[in-house]
């Protein structure tokens, strides 16, 4: 089926997949590009159409993503205790419900802390997960609506979690709105918001909390979220806020200070290498005591509206 991923965005990989020395490079037109300032946001911005840069595919659990700090950001794998990190599986789910990446040209600024929140941006691009069918690849920039946003506050940091669909998926045209997403995938909304929840307590972390009582918000909220870490973005490449670690990077962007000329950046040949062998047991399930955690009530108090 057509998943509306962009023919013209190719990758260049190097290091072995699963080792902390693999990278995935962009390339527009051959022209080395960073996903993360390069990219447009909107696909087609008169129809809401955005691009979604896929770190993560459905169903696994390798925490590939974009990096901040290196060089036009190539996704990279993130590191646990030194190693490439792959996320837990915790009973009854097994790796990501969803395609999983970033949103293009969007920052949330940790040094600004949202009104509805009360805490400050996570200082990545803003996390989409994408509800469609067909399980894409990592680097895959697919073309995406907007249908609702989840405020997740994890590590006491504002990390919001738009919730997005393929515009080429069957479902596409009955879904506008977040409501329409429990309408017709039943049970979807409830298990992302319990798995956000707990993903990270097998690693010894406390379960995560939410902002806006766990509720999603709709679309239009979420375009607001949207708007606002576009704006930050705006602010960071331009040179007007503080950067921090962060590579600004860019072959497109004329007159900001990380603009580079497309003719100096050489990127390695890409490389089709077999992955790296993985200590860790990417078939066990954690089984998580939601009664012991005092999540079991808060949960059903959520989907039934009341906290």
């Amino acid at each position: 089926m057509d998943t509306s991923t962009h023919p013209e965005y190719t990758l260049r990989r190097t290091g072995r997949p699963f080792s902390k020395d693999f990278r995935a490079y962009f390339e527009r037109d051959n022209v080395p590009i960073s996903p993360f300032h390069d990219i447009p946001l909107y696909a087609d911005e008169q129809k809401g159409i955005l691009n979604m840069v896929v770190e993560i595919p459905r169903w696994t659990s390798a925490k590939f993503e974009i990096s901040r700090d290196k060089s036009l950001n190539p996704i990279a794998q993130d590191t646990l205790h030194g190693q490439p990190r792959f996320t837990t599986h915790c009973f009854p789910y097994k790796g990501y419900l969803w395609n999983y990446g970033a949103l293009p040209q969007t920052w949330e600024d940790p040094r600004h802390a949202h009104p509805d929140t009360g805490t400050r941006g996570d200082n990545d691009p803003l996390d989409a997960c994408e509800i469609g069918r067909a399980v894409a690849a990592t680097g895959d920039v697919k073309r995406v609506k907007v249908l609702g946003v989840l405020g997740l506050l994890d590590n006491n940091e504002t990390d919001w979690k738009v919730v997005v669909v393929d515009v080429a998926d069957p479902l596409a045209e009955r879904l506008h709105d977040i409501a329409d997403v429990e309408a017709h995938l039943p049970g979807l909304l409830g298990a992302t918001r319990d798995w956000f929840r707990i993903y990270k307590v097998p690693d010894g972390a406390p379960p995560n909390r939410y902002a806006l009582g766990g509720e999603f918000r709709g679309r239009e909220y979420a375009n607001g979220v949207i708007k606002d870490c576009t704006d930050a973005w705006k602010r960071l490449v331009e040179g007007k806020a503080e950067r921090g670690e962060i590579s600004l990077d860019n072959t497109t962007l004329s007159g900001t200070p990380g603009k580079l000329d497309p003719g100096d950046v050489e990127l390695p040949p890409d490389q089709d290498l077999s992955p790296a062998p993985v200590e860790q047991d990417l078939d066990e399930w954690y089984f998580v005591d939601r009664d012991a955690l005092g999540l079991c009530e808060n949960v059903e108090s959520l989907e039934n509206g009341r906290l």
